[in-house]
């Protein structure tokens, strides 16, 4: 049996302080969680939907009850089809975190499969994420490679 379960709508505090262990990971500093507050409906609502195009997967903490020890979350987004991905489906690895007193345990990549599995299910031709330094043995160990195009960003 996985330890690995689909994240449900009673997750969703467990999941944004996942989510705020992963952004003070990468920041000099711990960063401002009064967002929580304003993600929380919208992410219970999404983790209580259809399956459609947004899942998460966690681990819970094996020394304390109701909360989780790692988390991943994905979609799968559209794209007008081309060769290698004729579909046009794209799978986004996003959200990876493992708990500070969890780590080492193989949580996060059990995580990572389960929701590699499920974009493979639903038919994703490629799957992209965004990797530290730290982390990216773990991603190069499930055949991730550095993608050879630079990213741009706007802000709205």
């Amino acid at each position: 049996m996985s330890l690995v379960r689909r994240a449900v709508p009673g997750d969703a505090g467990e999941v944004l302080r996942l989510r705020q262990v992963m952004i003070d990971a990468m920041a000099a500093a711990p960063g401002d969680t009064g967002w929580h507050a304003g993600s929380l409906p919208e992410l219970r609502a999404r983790l209580a939907g259809p399956d459609g195009d947004f899942a998460a997967f966690v681990v819970d903490h094996p020394d304390r009850p109701g909360a989780l020890a790692a988390l991943v979350a994905g979609t799968l987004e559209y794209r007008i089809g081309r060769a290698g991905n004729p579909r046009g489906l794209i799978g986004y690895v996003f959200s990876v975190a493992t708990d500070p007193d969890a780590r080492r345990r193989g949580y996060a990549r059990a995580c990572v499969e389960e929701l590699l599995t499920w974009l493979r299910e639903r038919g994703a031709g490629h799957v992209m994420l965004t990797s530290t330094a730290d982390a990216e043995p773990l991603y190069a160990s499930l055949g991730f490679t550095r993608d050879t195009y630079p990213s741009m960003r706007l802000y709205l």
